[in-house]
Order: C-alpha cells, then structure tokens, then sequence
C-alpha cells in the first residue's frame, strides 16, 4: 500500500467527515440563501447574490449556532465523563478508577512511556495544562462560537427590526436578554443533551459490531468501559 493510500486509511474517519461538513455547510448556503431572497421579497426588498449572503451576519449565525451547542456537548461530556459513571457503558469509567485517576494510571511524568508524548513527561504547568487541553479546547470553541452567535444574531436581528418590520435597532446589551438570542442559544440544547444521555443509555444494552462507540457484541450488560 503506497503512501497516499495508507495516509487515507488511517485518517479515513476525520476525511469523511471533513467531507460531510464541507458538503452539508455548502448546502445550507445555497438553502439559507435562497430562503433569504424569498423574505426578502415578501417585504418588497431586493435580493442579494450568494457571495453577499455568505458574508452576512445571517448566515453566520444560522452557521454557529449549532457549533455552539455541538461544542457545549462534547465539552460538558470530557469533564462529566470524569466524575459521573453508568455502570455497563462503554463511554464510562468504572466506578474504582472515578476522578482524575493517578499517575501510573494515566502514565504521566516517571510513568510514562518511550512514545508518549513530551508534554506527558513534562513537569509542571506544560504537564497540567496538556493534561485537561482536550476541554480547554472544547470550553473555548464553544465560548467563542457563542460570542461569534450573539454578534451576528444581533446584527441579524437589527436588520429584520429596521429592514424587514420598520422598527427601531436594540442595543446589544438588550439583544442578550431577548428572545431572539435564548431562543437561538437554547434551541438545540435540549436535543444535545437528549441524545447523549440516550447513548450513553442504549450502549449498555444494545450492540454495533466492530465500532469502538460499542462493546463487544457478547459483552455482558454490566460490562465498563469495554469498546468493540
């Protein structure tokens, strides 16, 4: 197997998925344009071309509001998946290793490996830090997805008010207690959440054979932290 060939292989997971994004985020584009052209029609306005609407404060915020919410789940997951179990999943821990877990475990510092990687075998702050990145990083994809939201909902919003309903703009401070932005902030939380738990539920019970996300098909029920 050539190099190419190999490098698809074993990235084959982030490549399709980077291609389902690119794909879906193009079709929303050209769904939320063509939606837009119709409202603004309807209130006697011209229509704008799609390069105009993918610089808009409206697409934007149709776009990141859901990374928000994508973001605040996985982010919520890392840290709860430390402490809370649900005995016979194979996205928890078993009940003797809850919590940060020890050294040995978790093979940093004089515990580690010959191919850990360096910042495992730091001291100090460059170890602590890399030791909680994975939702350092989450915690702030989703802070700034929501401040890019309240941002481009606001000026979303303020061109419907003046635009569309002939009525005065709002501050900002004033769009962050209306509606509009919980209403957008909170839409998709409940169904994030609802999916989670339900996994985290279902894979104690049911089977996918040969994915990692399951236990093995003849695992008992009990079974922790097993994966297939």
């Amino acid at each position: 197997m050539g190099a190419p060939a190999r490098s698809l292989r074993n990235n084959g997971l982030s490549i399709a998925f980077g291609v389902l994004f690119l794909a879906a985020l193009a079709g929303q584009a050209l769904a939320g344009h063509a939606e837009f052209n119709e409202e603004q029609s309807s209130h006697g306005l011209p229509g704008i071309g799609l390069g105009s609407y993918l610089m808009s404060s409206q697409f934007a915020v149709d776009v990141v509001e859901n990374w928000r919410s994508e973001y605040l789940q996985f982010f919520l997951y890392v840290y709860a998946t430390v402490w809370l179990l649900q005995l016979g999943s194979p996205e928890s821990k078993p009940a003797e290793r809850m919590g940060d877990e020890t050294d040995p475990e978790q093979e940093v510092g004089r515990w580690s490996r010959r191919r850990s990687p360096p910042s495992a075998r730091a001291r100090g702050a460059r170890r602590k830090l890399f030791s909680v990145s994975l939702g350092l990083v989450m915690g702030t994809i989703f802070l700034a997805s929501w401040g890019v939201q309240a941002w481009s909902g606001w000026s979303a919003y303020n061109y419907q008010q003046v635009e569309q309903h002939h009525r005065a703009s709002v501050g900002f401070a004033e769009y962050l207690t209306s509606g509009d932005f919980w209403s957008r902030t909170s839409q998709n939380w409940q169904s994030e959440f609802l999916a989670v738990g339900s996994m985290a539920v279902f894979s104690v019970y049911l089977r996918q054979r040969g994915s990692p996300e399951s236990k093995p098909v003849g695992a008992p029920h009990s079974a922790t932290e097993e994966s297939g």
